[in-house]
């Protein structure tokens, strides 16, 4: 089984509810849990700054993460517009540049 590892870190969106974000991130990650593909996908808040949170996740590959972003109840989550993506990192083991190859091949 392969691994895909991803990193985001996302911001409540301005005006939003910051109890409803947390109730709707734990309903996310409960239901992206049971996808196909999925290892493990969870999200952190910060301490200092409740607003913010950061995403861990690792799929089995690429396809599962497109897969996850078409499930019903991703785009449930994304349509409620509670956060802000502010960042997305594709993440490796150190040293491990066989992503960054795979890329520059096909640019």
């Amino acid at each position: 089984m392969g691994q895909y590892f991803i990193s985001a870190g996302i911001e409540l969106s301005q005006g939003a509810n910051l109890q409803q974000a947390e109730t709707e991130l734990r309903d996310l990650v409960t239901k992206t849990q049971e996808e196909p593909g999925c290892i493990l996908f969870e999200i952190r808040q910060n301490l200092k700054d409740r607003t913010k949170f950061t995403l861990w996740e690792c799929w089995t590959d690429p396809e599962a993460l497109a897969a996850h972003f078409k499930a019903e109840h991703t785009k449930a989550y994304l349509a409620k517009n509670l956060t802000e993506v502010r960042y997305i990192e594709e993440l490796g083991e150190i040293g491990d540049l066989t992503f960054a190859k795979s890329q520059l091949e096909h640019a």
